[in-house]
């Protein structure tokens, strides 16, 4: 008998340990579907169910005391970490002007020379317009620039110096086009329900502007991110930066660390590859829960094929506007890279609606004439200009100052 009680007792209680191991888990998985089920509930249609982060900025960590020293009171590391104080960005691009001075640019100082001489003939005409092509001003408003040239030289026989830079600078100052409007959409917009009506009590009554960033790798896109968010930081806006370039592993990590700087919180993924619209999603719904006034949004650079870009920025740019309106898409490119920068430039522009164009690299460059190029080219403005590798290098466009470094002034 004993026998029997002992023989049942073995077989059972690993069966009973099973039975109970599996309801566990069917509960955790009920547990997980519903939590699940929960998150995404809220989420628009297309984003998928991979959220995003918020990251504050991280505190400053308090320096080791040496051995011996005078025990001093520890900072509070439980309130805002101190943050640097961007440069106002007002007046940066005389640092470009000079740059540009310095660099004996051909744009200005080869077409000053030739411009000067006693008798042009048809090869000084022909010196102009590979000058001007090789600044990359392109044929069409090179061949533009020359015959406006010729017209005036043939009508006004200009020969003095003083004369000739004048009227070069006009002809070059018309082809830059000072009447765009070269202003960042970084207000606030009124936010409204979803029938027009106001919203209730105790929601938002504003939206950020959402500001969203694209551009193929290596143009400096995320650094452009972090150098627009100083930009807004030293105008006295409140950001929130989004990191919707999930596919590249040090993209999110380095934009964390920009906003760190000047103390502005970053929504990223947890992983690399997550779905780059909801990242975005997220990155919106938290600037309007916190009333800030800016989100900047960066996303991947890939240029696979257009059919894949236009799915992936159709996707992001669906996703976010059901939260808030975008105010501006720019376009980062290398001004270094000339025409294959603008071929670029064709793709993105088709698909991503974009607004205006920052190009980077543009310190001391004897291809400014992109400028012009690419605002003919895409129909966009120019509207901001990174002037080198310091944190506060980029600035807004300001043509006549452009102008004006080309020349020499």
């Amino acid at each position: 008998m004993d026998n029997d009680i002992l023989t049942a007792l073995i077989v059972g209680v690993p069966s009973i340990i099973a039975i109970a191991t599996a309801a566990v888990l069917v509960g955790r998985r009920r547990s997980t579907d519903s939590d699940h089920e929960a998150a995404t509930r809220s989420r628009p249609e297309g984003a998928s169910s991979s959220t995003g982060t918020l990251v504050e900025p991280r505190p400053a960590e308090a320096e080791p005391e040496a051995p011996g020293a005078e025990v001093e009171e520890l900072p509070d590391l439980s309130q805002a970490p101190p943050v640097e104080t961007p440069a106002p960005a007002t007046g940066r691009l005389a640092r470009l002007r000079d740059r540009l001075s310095r660099s004996g640019s051909p744009l200005g100082a080869r077409l000053l020379t030739v411009l000067s001489r006693d008798h042009l003939t048809e090869d000084d005409w022909d010196e102009l317009e590979e000058t001007l092509l090789l600044a990359d001003v392109g044929a069409g408003p090179s061949g533009e620039l020359i015959d406006a040239l010729r017209t005036q030289v043939r009508v006004q026989g200009v020969r003095e110096p003083a004369h000739v830079r004048a009227m070069l600078r006009e002809q070059l100052l018309a082809l830059v086009d000072p009447s765009l409007d070269r202003s960042l959409a970084t207000a606030p917009t009124p936010r409204a329900a979803a029938d027009g009506a106001a919203p209730a009590e105790g929601e938002p009554s504003t939206s950020p502007a959402v500001v969203l960033v694209v551009g193929v790798n290596g143009t400096g896109k995320t650094t452009t991110v972090g150098k627009l968010a100083r930009v807004l930081v030293a105008e006295g806006r409140t950001v929130v930066l989004g990191a919707a370039d999930t596919f590249r592993a040090a993209a999110a990590d380095q934009l964390e660390t920009w906003g760190s700087r000047v103390g502005v919180p970053t929504v990223r993924s947890e992983r690399d590859g997550a779905d780059p619209a909801a990242v975005a999603f997220d990155a919106v719904r938290t600037g309007v829960s916190r009333g800030v006034d800016v989100v900047l949004v960066d996303t991947a650079g890939r240029l696979q094929n257009k059919a894949g870009l236009m799915d992936e920025l159709g996707k992001i740019t669906r996703v976010i506007t059901r939260e808030a309106p975008l105010s501006e898409v720019l376009l980062v490119l290398d001004a270094t890279t000339g025409q294959n920068g603008l071929n670029q430039a064709r793709v993105f522009a088709e698909v991503a609606g974009v607004t205006g164009i920052v190009l980077t690299k543009l310190d001391g460059t004897a291809k400014g004439g992109i400028v012009i190029a690419v605002q003919r080219e895409l129909g966009v403005p120019v509207k901001l200009v990174g002037l080198g590798e310091g944190p506060d290098d980029l600035a807004p466009f300001d043509p006549e100052a452009f102008v004006d470094g080309l020349l020499g002034d």
